[in-house]
């Protein structure tokens, strides 16, 4: 009975050490397999960091001003009894825009003239008198001072009526009417605003270590939401003569050109002030920079040695890299590429140093220093 349980147990024994073993040789079998396995190349596209010559441009952010711009008031109290334009029109300089009632003026100037015609042959006939030395002096004095007072009082009424006349002190686009017909005006009370647009300012800081580079005259671009993309040129007119103690920065006051009044008052805009030399640069797609807190790198595309017969490898290798300015679909490379080095053009996220790839740039992107999208 012993004899057989003893049989019974060394037949399990040596059937799991079977097992065992042929588990053993099947685990080691796959990892010899996994050390020979290579992983199939990474298919990318490739760019070729290339020497260029851009701009030099200092930039900022600007806002926007009109040449003239003012809020049309009232000068005098009084009932509006016509109104002479349309919200949002164009005006002349010196159009009639608001009448006010003058009625009451109007009867006191013929009066006033009056005065002054008989005042003025008082004085003709004063004249008269005092060569003949009919008359003392002082009654032709008293008759001089009667005549200028007239002409006082009447000029007075008609700078009344001019003021009641409410005119376009400069041509412009007029904004939103804020009045009525029938109205009472008070003294000061807004009427229209009216903004003269073509040419309009661009006002924009800069910092003061630029004060030396700028100077009158120097070409600006300014571009803006409501311009799709496009650039619209101009000059600096005007360089403050202080600077700001807080920030440090100088005002600039640039005239641009506005004839199709796209720009308005109030709006900000982005300023590039075009310096007089460029400046060397290698360039290289933005979408190949991976882009981290710590540094910023890009996959570089080296040919692996191989044995004579073989295809060469193509192996990348990430490289820190110092980037400068950004323009379109290019960036500036400062440091740790070389001209004609190839890196990797998309994708850059997805990669690790080391890896095996194959370069097809069929569906490669265009990349373009001045792109405009489709849907822009």
């Amino acid at each position: 009975m012993k004899k057989s349980i003893f049989i019974s147990i060394f037949v399990v024994l040596l059937v799991i050490g079977a097992l065992g073993g042929i588990k053993f040789l099947q685990i080691k079998t796959m990892i010899a397999h996994g050390k020979q396995f290579v992983p199939p190349p990474t298919t990318v596209t490739a760019a070729t960091a290339n020497p260029d010559t851009w701009e030099s441009e200092l930039t900022a952010v600007g806002s926007l001003e009109a040449v003239q711009g003012v809020m049309i008031t009232a000068e005098l109290p009084g009932k509006i009894v016509k109104i002479d334009f349309e919200p949002g029109s164009k005006v002349k300089a010196d159009q009639l825009l608001v009448q006010q009632d003058v009625t009451s003026e109007k009867a006191q100037l013929r009066s006033a003239e009056i005065n002054v015609d008989l005042t003025r042959m008082n004085l003709s006939r004063s004249r008269q008198l005092i060569i003949d030395k009919v008359i003392p002096q002082s009654q032709f004095d008293t008759a001089k001072a009667d005549y200028d007072q007239a002409l006082a009082h009447r000029d007075d009424i008609r700078a009344a009526i001019a003021k009641k006349t409410i005119r376009a002190p400069f041509a412009g686009r007029l904004g939103i009417r804020l009045i009525s017909l029938g109205q009472n005006l008070n003294e000061g009370q807004a009427i229209v605003s009216l903004q003269s647009l073509d040419p309009i300012f661009a006002n924009f800081l800069l910092p003061q270590r630029n004060l030396a580079k700028i100077r009158e005259g120097m070409q600006v671009r300014v571009t803006n939401d409501v311009l799709a993309g496009e650039a619209i040129e101009g000059r600096i007119t005007a360089i403050n003569s202080e600077v700001d103690a807080a920030t440090r920065n100088i005002r600039i006051q640039a005239t641009v050109g506005n004839r199709d009044e796209r720009l308005r008052p109030g709006m900000y805009a982005k300023v590039a002030v075009v310096m007089p030399s460029n400046q060397s640069v290698l360039t290289i797609p933005a979408t190949s920079v991976l882009y981290a807190p710590y540094s910023d790198s890009v996959f570089v595309i080296d040919q692996k040695k191989v044995a004579d017969g073989q295809q060469p490898q193509s192996i990348i290798r990430q490289q820190f890299v110092s980037l400068g300015e950004q323009r379109g679909d290019f960036v500036a490379v400062l440091s740790g590429l070389n001209s004609g080095d190839t890196v990797v053009s998309t994708g850059a996220f997805k990669l690790r140093n080391g890896q095996s790839v194959v370069v097809d740039n069929t569906l490669a992107p265009e990349f373009k220093l001045e792109p405009k999208p489709a849907d822009s």
